[in-house]
């Protein structure tokens, strides 16, 4: 339309103008011509131009009501906070209260074995004791050594245990709210992170197992490794008494020698 219009424009200028050159003693009518028809290709490629531009800013503007839309429609994901979010960041950020087996081994200490009575439940045989005679006896570190190992794992898994039960309490507390959340989340943006949120939740309460059966693992290993040492001992011991024993029959052999001569008695 604009296009015809200004067509038009030009037929009306260059009536107008023929007419008034007409007045003219001197006129050129094909210069004369030439000159409106190269303003009107000009002032025709202007008006395309700006055609296009206002095309574009449509379209710009078209797409802009189409993400103002989708935003109506699904939510701002950066408006969206999640209350329970922060809780699951802290847990995850949680040191691992458990120590490995190797930590503990090194640590063990052969005193608190024999001091230990796991808060009353055991009776404490104590670093020393009296002999009848009324004589101190110290006892020897190295055997309580395998104990105070087992003891420190069981103290192990003990902590984790009770950490991981209070930790599993409040995780899911806070998965029942993301689920009451995320039944009533109203956009999509919001649905999306609530559910990002309890995956991660589901996955830290899965994780307290995990710490759980370590601390078990551990304890059980170190209870078996104990058995074994045990077992190795009492073989040491009999390899020990065998050699002692065959020391002591072939001295006793060198010692005591049987007569092999036949006994003669004086004659009367």
């Amino acid at each position: 339309m604009i296009m015809n219009k200004l067509l038009s424009l030009i037929l009306v200028t260059l009536g107008v103008t023929v007419s008034a050159r007409a007045q003219w003693v001197v006129f050129d009518p094909t210069m004369n011509v030439q000159s409106i028809l190269n303003t009107a290709q000009e002032i025709a490629k202007y008006v395309e131009m700006i055609e296009n531009q206002v095309q574009q800013i449509q379209t710009l503007t078209d797409q802009l009501n189409e993400f103002k839309h989708y935003e109506d429609l699904f939510g701002n994901p950066g408006s969206v906070s999640l209350a329970t979010a922060q809780p699951l960041i802290n847990d995850l950020q949680k040191s691992e209260l458990g120590q490995t087996l190797t930590t503990i081994e090194g640590s063990v200490n052969a005193g608190q074995a024999m001091t230990y009575d796991a808060g009353g439940l055991f009776q404490k045989v104590g670093t020393a004791f009296n002999t009848p005679g009324g004589t101190t006896v110290n006892r020897p570190e190295t055997p309580y050594l395998p104990v105070a190992a087992v003891q420190k794992t069981t103290d192990n898994f003990l902590s984790v245990s009770t950490d991981a039960t209070a930790r599993r309490i409040a995780l899911k507390e806070q998965i029942a709210r993301t689920t009451e959340a995320l039944k009533n989340a109203s956009t999509d943006a919001e649905v999306q992170k609530l559910t990002g949120v309890l995956i991660g939740l589901s996955s830290a309460l899965n994780n307290t197992d995990y710490e759980i059966n370590q601390a078990t693992s551990s304890a059980l290993v170190q209870d078996i490794a104990n058995r074994n040492d045990t077992q190795r001992q009492i073989e040491a011991k009999k390899e020990e008494q065998h050699a002692e024993f065959t020391e002591a029959v072939q001295k006793y052999g060198q010692t005591f020698r049987l007569m092999t001569a036949p006994t003669s008695f004086p004659t009367p």
